[in-house]
Formats: structure tokens, C-alpha cells, sequence
């Protein structure tokens, strides 16, 4: 017999309930400065690399300063391919920077750096927004879904978003896989925090295995 639903949501938070952008460093709230950190974790989450380096390589490029999109605009490009690199995101580093500084110099002339300015343009429509992130380097439908499923419960009106990586978790945890109902599973306010745990669950089975477990 399966545990119920709330209990197994109960042993995933309890080991797997931050969110990426936590792990990243990143604390979000409804800033440019946060907002753009989370940006561009979208972006380096978007390439064929560990969730696990993308948030050590955003850790590293905060702890060096670069913090906002004017910081990174007037970084000098070998000083984001080494920040990059102290991040263990050595592979796609120097792709990275281009984007980077491509994706800061199109914050600053788009958005006056401040992706509220997005929110507002896209009517605080998920799907619109989703549309708008996609234009900066580098994010595509998947880092626009990490940027709308990290920053859910502070841009509310995003609620709820559990992408297919999400839903994939919540197959394994044999829970509901509809967005809504997976909400009203966790406690009110942490949609983020159980969409990334989901996520972690989608990509390793012990740990999917561990929250079972631990439910019964």
C-alpha cells in the first residue's frame, strides 16, 4: 500500500526541500539584484552540466562581485571566464561570459536592469513571461521554466509551476502529477521549495527511494 501523499511530500522536503536558487546562494525576493542572480542561474542551468556546478559557479560569481547587471556589463571578459572557472564551470566558460555580458548589456537596455520591468511587460502572464526570458542568451524553454519555478513564491502570480522534470519526480513518488494538486500537497508558500525537491527526485532514484521509505 502507497503512503499517503502528504506524508511522502512531508520526507521530500524534509530532504530535498531547498531550492536551487538557496543552494545557489541566491536569497530571492523581488529586487533587480536577486532577480538578475536568478537569471543567470536560469542560464547556466540551461546547459548539459550538473545542477550541483551551475549553483557553485553562481555561488562563485556572487562571492566575486557580480552581483547585478551592471557589474557583470563592465567585467572584464577573462575575469567572468575565471570566476567561471573557480565554479568548476570550466567546460562551456568562455560561451558563458559571452553570454553573460550579452544578456547584462540586454537587461540594461530592455528592462533600465531590473526584470520587474519583464513581470510588467508581460501582463504578470507565466506564459508571456516565459516568452520574454527566452530572448536572452542562452535560455530556452527549460532555463525560462527554472527562472518561473524558483522565483513562484515571490512572484506569486506565477503559481503554480511544476515543469515535466517536476512531474517526473512526482511519477516516481507515485503522487498526483497535476500542477495544481501538487501545490495543495505542500505547505502554502514553498511551491518552490517542492518543485525543486521533485526535481532532484526525477534525477536520482535512491533519493526517490530514501522519501518512500521514510513515508511508510
Amino acid at each position: 500500500m502507497s503512503p499517503a501523499p502528504e506524508r511522502v511530500v512531508r520526507a521530500l522536503l524534509e530532504r530535498a526541500g531547498t531550492s536551487y536558487a538557496a543552494e545557489a546562494g541566491i536569497t530571492l525576493r523581488d529586487k533587480p539584484a536577486p532577480l538578475f542572480q536568478l537569471l543567470v542561474l536560469a542560464q547556466l542551468s540551461s546547459a548539459p552540466i550538473s545542477a550541483k556546478i551551475a549553483a557553485e559557479a553562481v555561488r562563485e560569481l556572487i562571492r566575486s562581485g557580480y552581483t547585478t547587471p551592471r557589474h557583470v556589463a563592465e567585467a572584464e571578459w577573462q575575469d567572468l571566464v575565471d570566476a567561471l572557472g573557480r565554479g568548476h564551470y570550466k567546460r562551456y566558460d568562455e560561451s558563458t561570459a559571452d553570454q553573460l555580458l550579452a544578456n547584462a548589456a540586454e537587461l540594461l537596455d530592455r528592462y533600465d536592469g531590473d526584470l520587474r520591468r519583464l513581470a510588467e511587460q508581460a501582463g504578470r502572464d507565466p506564459g508571456r513571461a516565459a516568452e520574454l526570458l527566452q530572448r536572452f542568451k542562452g535560455i530556452g524553454p527549460v532555463g525560462a521554466h527554472i527562472f518561473l519555478r524558483e522565483i513562484q513564491d515571490v512572484w506569486t502570480w506565477a503559481r503554480p509551476q511544476f515543469d515535466d522534470r517536476a512531474r517526473a519526480g512526482a511519477r516516481k513518488l507515485r503522487l498526483p502529477t497535476d500542477a495544481d494538486e501538487l501545490a495543495r500537497l505542500g505547505p502554502a508558500g514553498h511551491e518552490a521549495d517542492l518543485a525543486a525537491a521533485l526535481t532532484r527526485v526525477a534525477r536520482d532514484d535512491d533519493l526517490a527511494d530514501e522519501v518512500l521509505a521514510a513515508a511508510r
